[in-house]
């Protein structure tokens, strides 16, 4: 199955991913460097392809809830999948060589965390068969399942791979993912940077709160902008810090990892609330009372379930472009220095998409891809079905 890669120190991979916030589709094209199992990637290309503006209404339509036939559910997972090829077949035309393999995490419509009395369930669409027929490369998808099957929450993925590629020998990181839902990875100095890195128990992760997901949200429908570009807006507000601390009392932010979340939490209704708590603010009073809200989150997480404070917040994801939302973490989480993916080589923008493809060169060398430390799995298992 992978006698063709044996012995190959190179490979030429396409990460594919689409987030909470359904913005679009991002795809890198990634050379993976594994020498003696030490990992390196070099990121060719990256871009975000926007999916087209009514199959964006779908998604968003299903992921809150909207009743659709398995007909139309079947529809739309084709649709997602073909937008999923276009979007690898544009980033292929940045190279003169042909990609390995494709790892493809396709796009959530439900995700629903494990308790103590049902296994967890989630659900990606944007099959990676039609992805391999369409793009004639080995695809690899439905990343989450295994973890899942195993006992575990399938979510946060993307730990492994902080952990082989941001890991440092002396300093206390952080890795921090703003995108619709905020996740992060500890990693604690001298993680070890090998195919026994799924075993090193000290490296944990989950998610910490809604992200860009609420301010979005509320951009959208009290402004018509589809975001608050750098914060301008909150910025010109003042957060209401009675009502940030009652939303921070809620179950979420209180249970102790592994814990995982999504639209099914930090909803429409959800906001809705949110909004008729708000009473008497400005519509810029909202936006900063929810921009704090993400950054308390985070920061609240960092001091209820970390082993030590980190040195280092490395932060990657959407969320590193707001300006305003970085100021605040970075005076909420001193003395730690906040900084960006690109500060240390790793395009933030394309993080998420380079890990898809990482996790896809595990799977095809058959090596675990979960951390069962973050994802409360049973066991460490190898992650994704492979597409001829």
């Amino acid at each position: 199955m992978i006698s063709y890669l044996t012995g190959k120190t190179k490979i030429l991979a396409i990460g594919l991913m689409s987030g909470t916030s359904v913005d679009g589709i991002d795809a890198a094209l990634v050379e993976i460097n594994d020498r003696n199992d030490h990992l390196e990637t070099n990121l060719i290309a990256g871009h975000t392809y926007p999916y087209p503006a009514d199959l964006r209404a779908e998604i968003l339509a299903v992921c809150a809830g909207a009743s659709r036939s398995l007909p139309q559910i079947c529809e739309l997972d084709d649709r997602i999948a073909e937008s999923f090829a276009e979007a690898a077949i544009a980033i292929i035309s940045k190279s003169d060589r042909r990609p390995d393999l494709i790892g493809s995490h396709g796009q959530t419509v439900f995700h629903r965390p494990p308790s103590s009395i049902q296994m967890g369930y989630t659900v990606q669409l944007g099959r990676g068969a039609m992805i391999a027929e369409l793009t004639g490369i080995k695809t690899v998808s439905d990343f989450r399942v295994a973890d899942i099957e195993a006992g575990g929450h399938g979510a946060p993925l993307v730990s492994i791979v902080d952990a082989l590629l941001l890991s440092h020998p002396t300093k206390h990181r952080v890795c921090q993912n703003i995108g619709g839902i905020s996740n992060l990875t500890y990693l604690p100095p001298n993680a070890p940077e090998n195919q026994d890195i799924e075993h090193q128990d000290l490296v944990f992760g989950f998610d910490n709160g809604p992200g860009n997901m609420l301010i979005d949200m509320t951009t959208q429908r009290l402004c018509g902008e589809f975001f608050d570009r750098d914060g301008a807006m909150a910025r010109q507000g003042k957060p209401d810090l009675s009502v940030i601390e009652k939303w921070l009392e809620q179950e979420f932010f209180v249970i102790p990892p592994p814990k995982s979340t999504g639209r099914e939490l930090f909803s429409a209704d959800y906001l809705e609330k949110c909004l008729s708590e708000c009473q008497g603010l400005t519509t810029y009073d909202m936006l900063a009372t929810l921009t704090e809200f993400t950054a308390r989150a985070i920061a609240k997480s960092y001091r209820d379930f970390l082993p030590v404070f980190p040195d280092q917040v490395i932060v990657s994801g959407g969320g590193g472009h707001n300006c305003y939302l970085m100021e605040r973490l970075q005076n909420l989480l001193a003395p730690a220095i906040v900084m960006r993916t690109d500060d240390l080589g790793i395009s933030s923008d394309s993080k998420e998409a380079i890990a898809f493809a990482v996790l896809g060169y595990l799977r095809i060398k058959e090596r675990f891809g979960n951390l069962p430390n973050v994802t409360g799995a049973k066991r460490s298992v190898v992650l994704g079905k492979i597409y001829q």
